[in-house]
């Protein structure tokens, strides 16, 4: 059954993924000050849940997210002075940290635009499905701020290359969902009515793989950027001796000796 949060809303499914659906779809889920602690908070809690072997992050209505809230965040902000504009702004990051740090696969679906702050929790997750109507928009020049927010500096190049990061960072363009897929920005594109269904699905899919394996490939994601070639292939010779310590590569050998799927626990 879904659990009612003040901002969100939360669906966990039998196979352990657990849907995340923001619910302001007046204001096309526009992210309050409350929204971004409760949902910091939230994903630093599913460290720890077990039940929950993948997650999916979605938007009600037209919008997946269109970023701060013109009333309730940008115009306050004027109001700050320097100390409180930066606890907001590590504010911020905190949450796409939280989104990065989970060790367990995160899937957003974009059933519509994600813009400004929504942009980049969808470029935070780790796999993203759009609706053919959906487009990206990192709209913060848009506004007088850095194009770099949220982390989005150190992501983007890594997903769409410098080039095409600093083009999408600096003139904050609109980009559909077409050119999304070209670019590798989005790894599904989808008729809208299928967005959620093909997000869930894949995210069940890495549910029932070994999802302490997927959480060590997403830790080393995160730090190999920075690794020499001698550090990387280190760092993934010891992750490889810890994987194969644990009870899913017993099961996966087990599986294939006795010929059926594997039942991966991930321990």
């Amino acid at each position: 059954m879904p659990e009612a949060t003040r901002s969100f809303a939360t669906e966990v499914s039998e196979a352990g993924v657990v849907t995340i659906t923001l619910d302001r779809p007046d204001v096309l889920n526009a992210l309050t000050f409350a929204v971004y602690r409760e949902l910091t908070d939230y994903l630093f809690a599913l460290r720890r849940d077990d039940a929950v072997r993948a997650v999916v992050i979605t938007g009600r209505g037209r919008a997946f997210c269109s970023g701060g809230d013109v009333h309730e965040i940008i115009g306050e902000l004027t109001k700050f002075d320097g100390p409180a504009l930066l606890e907001f702004t590590r504010m911020t990051g905190e949450l796409v940290a939280n989104l990065r740090r989970l060790r367990k696969p995160i899937v957003a679906a974009l059933n519509g635009t994600a813009a400004g702050a929504g942009a980049v929790i969808a470029l935070a997750c780790d796999l993203r499905v759009m609706s053919e109507t959906a487009k990206f928009a990192f709209l913060f020049v848009r506004v007088g701020l850095c194009g770099a927010d949220m982390g989005a500096g150190w992501l983007l190049p890594r997903v769409v290359g410098l080039g095409r990061a600093t083009e999408l960072l600096m003139l904050g363009d609109a980009v559909p969902a077409a050119e999304c897929e070209r670019i590798g920005l989005a790894n599904r594109v989808v008729p809208a009515d299928r967005v959620l269904a093909e997000a869930q699905a894949l995210a069940e899919r890495l549910a029932r793989g070994p999802t302490f394996a997927h959480g060590m490939t997403k830790e080393l994601l995160n730090h190999e950027l920075h690794l020499s070639l001698d550090h990387a292939i280190e760092a993934e010779a010891q992750a490889q001796q810890i994987c194969m310590q644990t009870a899913d590569f017993r099961e996966a050998f087990a599986a294939f000796a006795a010929k059926r799927e594997p039942r991966f626990e991930g321990r």
